[in-house]
């Protein structure tokens, strides 16, 4: 058994699609999992869908519409007009404002995952129905049946014993399933949660670890693992291979090719995974896996934007000691804030987080009680690992650096932009 995950660039129309049935038929793979995306930017779509639900219920099917349209015209695409996918879409959707015009919880991130959770069940509902009509035969498994988590919506913490038992009971060693990523279910009540945004990539992780696969397979529009992020910067190299202990570093500091949390339960197992190109699906691709820390062996640059570098100092220029600086920390982890790099001195403690649930006003009103606060948005932190001198001069050349940390194989810099 091998787990194949593809994502939303690989299914963002009908031609892309059409290239996944491609992928699947020249890997010669008979048993698979088959774990699928959102398409294209649908999540980002979703989220338009909550934020209006809350905010701008005027504009609320205008969302809507706008996501079922696009699903729409990539079935036009794959089927003729009288095929039964169009119903499936439609019962869906129906199921999707249902849930809408009668939902009473006014808790966000419960919203969220009910709502945003349509852009898996569609994809994959898609994808099967195709995959059936080329005569791939398969099954469609509600991936909400399998993987049991916590009730922390959005960030949900998977259910091990659970999973394992539901995973052994729901899918057959042999044969194609297609499933959906990103995606659980919460114990108590059954209402669905989410893993995390990227969360797709765990799916598959957690897939491969309760049935003990072959390897794990992630389909991207790169040719895999990349040194550095080609939208950023000009000139990239490939890893042929990656050791798991150095892959989840780079997972740590942001690296958008691997989420943080896939390759701990492979690492558990000493499970391959494998980053591919869709576009070009026999080549090699990189391996991560063990053996030598990295193939070639050369610096790593990853950066992540729209952070928010937060500067605190005691009012009394007392010392920043363990108590206060632990105040902070239980601050930024009731305020959902993930911290990215930190730093202190004497008098003074910085860090560097990311605003994903836009709760830093209030983290800040709050933090203002017991601290002098100073902070800078809209901030972009780079880390190079295995760096050297010259490649960090030239990173940092005409920046406005505002706090660089340097250790033996990495350095971070927060620069103002």
């Amino acid at each position: 058994m091998k787990i194949f995950k593809f994502g939303g660039a690989s299914t963002k129309d009908a031609a892309n699609i059409k290239n996944v049935l491609s992928v699947i038929n020249q890997s010669g793979e008979k048993n698979l999992v088959v774990v699928i995306s959102a398409m294209g930017k649908i999540t980002n779509a979703l989220e338009d869908v909550v934020n209006d639900y809350f905010s701008d219920k005027n504009n609320l099917y205008k969302s809507l519409n706008t996501v079922y349209d696009f699903h729409f015209e990539i079935l036009k695409g794959l089927f003729s007009p009288s095929h039964g996918c169009f119903a499936k879409l439609d019962t869906l959707f129906n199921e999707l404002k249902h849930f809408l015009e009668t939902n009473k919880s006014k808790n966000h991130a419960f919203v969220y995952d009910q709502v945003v959770s349509y852009g898996e069940l569609i994809s994959s509902t898609i994808i099967s129905t195709y995959f059936t009509e080329k005569g791939i035969q398969n099954k469609w498994l509600d991936v909400r049946q399998c993987i049991k988590t916590n009730e922390n919506y959005r960030d949900a913490t998977v259910d091990w014993e659970k999973t394992q038992q539901k995973i052994s009971e729901k899918v057959s060693d042999t044969g194609i399933t297609i499933t959906q990523g990103f995606l659980g279910a919460e114990n108590t009540n059954n209402f669905t949660t989410t893993l995390g945004r990227e969360g797709s990539d765990y799916t598959a992780a957690i897939f491969a670890y309760c049935l003990n696969a072959e390897n794990v397979t992630i389909w991207k529009d790169v040719p895999g693992v990349l040194n550095a992020d080609p939208r950023y910067f000009t000139q990239t190299q490939l890893y042929n291979h990656i050791s798991y202990r150095e892959a989840i570093e780079l997972a740590f500091y942001g690296a958008s090719v691997i989420h943080p949390k896939t390759l701990q339960p492979l690492q558990r197992k000493e499970i391959p995974l494998y980053v591919k190109s869709f576009l070009n699906p026999l080549a090699p691709g990189t391996c991560v896996g063990k053996g030598v820390v990295l193939d070639p062996f050369t610096s790593s640059f990853i950066l992540k934007k729209e952070q928010v570098l937060i500067s605190l100092s005691s009012l009394d220029f007392s010392f920043m000691m363990e108590d206060n600086i632990g105040d902070v920390f239980k601050l930024l982890h009731e305020y959902k804030m993930k911290v990215n790099l930190i730093q202190n001195s004497a008098i003074s403690f910085s860090v560097c987080v990311d605003n994903k649930f836009q709760n830093l006003e209030a983290l800040l009103a709050k933090l203002r009680e017991n601290f002098s606060v100073k902070w800078n948005e809209n901030v972009t932190l780079y880390t190079i690992r295995h760096f050297n001198p010259s490649e960090v001069k030239a990173l940092a050349e005409n920046k406005n650096v505002l706090l660089k940390q340097e250790s033996k194989e990495t350095v971070q810099l927060v620069i103002k932009e």
